[in-house]
């Protein structure tokens, strides 16, 4: 879940740091997969007992508003 959760920060970051609108584009689908990856892991930790449906629902409102600037920003990229 760190690394996912790194993940996406990370990813904007260094397409941010590319000189091509394309490049940034890409790394905004890799930081995109990394917040569903994260979706995944964290749905699996309520599953198994580790988040409590009141934490759960907190933290997915909150990925899920991040989900959602990701591809507002990536839809916002014109080539």
């Amino acid at each position: 879940m760190q690394r996912a959760a790194t993940s996406i920060p990370s990813n904007i970051a260094e397409g941010a740091g590319r000189n091509t609108g394309s490049s940034f584009k890409q790394f905004l689908t890799i930081a995109i997969g990394s917040a569903h990856e994260l979706e995944t892991q964290i749905i699996i930790s309520k599953k198994l007992g580790y988040i409590n449906e009141e934490n759960y629902n907190l933290i997915i409102a909150d990925l899920t508003s991040i989900q959602k600037m990701l591809y507002g920003l990536h839809h916002s990229i014109k080539l």
